[in-house]
């Protein structure tokens, strides 16, 4: 059934200009979060590191990541997005020039600083959250859809980016790599300063979607058993994809005899692929039970590993589960932030988003971390891909009690009708 016309807000130019900005920032911030994993061949050689002390700076970023998370979805959800993108470029800008001007004698540490720290505060800032909030401010209908294309620029300039990065890297020369993405900061952030200029939050589509109550605190979001199952889910979430896939897939992929630039030229695919399968993921959460589709999704990553495991040096099983893993790589974004939304109102979608960032970040950092351990202690991977696929079956059986009462299953509904609010 339709909102009545007093309730649905319009879906206006600015609304799909927020979607282009949130799209074009989270390329270039995932493309410097990916290019980690890119160099920690050449930093282990170059500075003496060992995988677990290159996973070590990755793991410390997204720790960051999970302190600034909430902060910038609570100045979303305050403020609009204006300020944490505008912020989150200029640091990620800056931490990259650290990065490209450390080298192995005493500037080493600006390294682990300008990646770690200084990057990874604009990491947290211009995040999945923050773009999902942002644009479901503005959007009533097709917000799923919206959703998914606003955040699947988060794939689509590894896409684009990281053969680029790779190619620059295979010939020996990692600093240019890293001096290009500040460059690119450089260029987004008067584009975004201006396109986004004095456009806060908007409020019809909150107080719709909230019944005109004012924003929870987050305490009462935490506590929510809904937020609960869907916060520990998110975890492994992060623990699979930003943890393991990010940090380690081009590490294995040498050891399995790959060069860089054809491995980064899978890992462009599993990008492309993913930006497909989010935007399905947003498409479908326009229609169906999210739940479910939730469990479908950290169903089909636990298949992934096991195809993962079994790669060995055959260049098209590789390529295989970059298809496979990047259909539902970060497809639970919309899917997520829809139902959320729904159970807990837009107005709390900032905040509750940014609070499974943090926890997502986490879970990230203890992939990234671990995995590094497990490879110097076993000598392989092949521990981490089995620990990947139990908590990816944990989630499935963590979201699949759960209720989408908003959600009226297979019913014929037209695409894009938004489910009346809960009482």
């Amino acid at each position: 059934m339709k909102l009545p016309a007093s309730q649905r807000g319009p879906v206006s130019l600015s609304a799909w200009t927020t979607v282009l900005i949130g799209f074009a920032t989270l390329a270039v911030s995932f493309s410097a979060r990916g290019a980690l994993s890119l160099a920690m061949p050449a930093w282990s050689k170059e500075f003496g590191w060992s995988h677990s002390s290159v996973s070590a700076i990755a793991a410390a970023a997204m720790l960051v990541m999970a302190v600034v998370a909430p902060f910038a979805g609570s100045t979303v959800d305050r403020r609009g997005p204006q300020l944490p993108l505008v912020a989150g470029l200029a640091s990620i800008g800056a931490g990259m020039l650290l990065v490209a001007l450390a080298g192995p004698g005493g500037t080493a540490w600006l390294l682990p600083v300008g990646f770690g720290v200084v990057a990874a505060v604009g990491f947290g800032l211009i995040a999945q959250h923050v773009v999902a909030a942002a644009i479901a401010q503005r959007f009533q209908v097709h917000r799923g859809v919206a959703t998914g294309i606003g955040t699947a620029g988060s794939t689509a300039g590894q896409l684009l980016l990281m053969p680029v990065l790779a190619a620059l890297m295979a010939a020996g020369v990692w600093r240019p790599a890293f001096m290009l993405l500040a460059a690119a900061c450089a260029i987004l952030i008067p584009i975004v300063w201006y396109a986004l200029a004095a456009r806060g939050p908007i409020d019809h589509a909150s107080s719709a979607a909230t019944n005109g109550k004012p924003p929870a605190s987050g305490w009462t979001v935490v506590r929510n058993p809904v937020f609960q199952a869907i916060f520990w889910s998110y975890a492994i979430c992060g623990f699979t994809t930003s943890g393991v896939i990010e940090t380690h897939l081009l590490p294995y992929a040498s050891i399995c005899g790959f060069a860089p630039v054809p491995s980064a030229t899978a890992y462009g695919l599993l990008s492309g692929v993913n930006m497909v399968g989010m935007i399905a993921a947003g498409w479908l959460s326009d229609r169906i039970h999210r739940p479910l589709l939730l469990a479908f999704i950290y169903l089909v990553r636990a298949g992934a590993f096991v195809l993962l495991m079994n790669v060995g040096t055959s260049y098209p099983l590789l390529l295989l589960f970059s298809i496979l893993f990047g259909l539902f790589d970060y497809s639970t974004v919309p899917v997520t932030a829809s139902y959320i939304a729904a159970r807990l109102g837009v107005r709390n979608l900032g905040l509750a988003m940014g609070i499974l960032s943090a926890g997502h970040a986490v879970g990230g950092a203890l992939g990234a971390w671990s995995g590094g351990l497990l490879f110097d202690v076993s000598g392989g991977y092949m521990a981490l891909w089995y620990l990947s696929i139990g908590l990816a079956l944990a989630a499935v059986v963590l979201v699949v009690p759960l209720s989408d009462e908003s959600r009226r299953r297979f019913t014929g509904r037209r695409f894009g009708e938004l489910a009346r609010p809960r009482p």
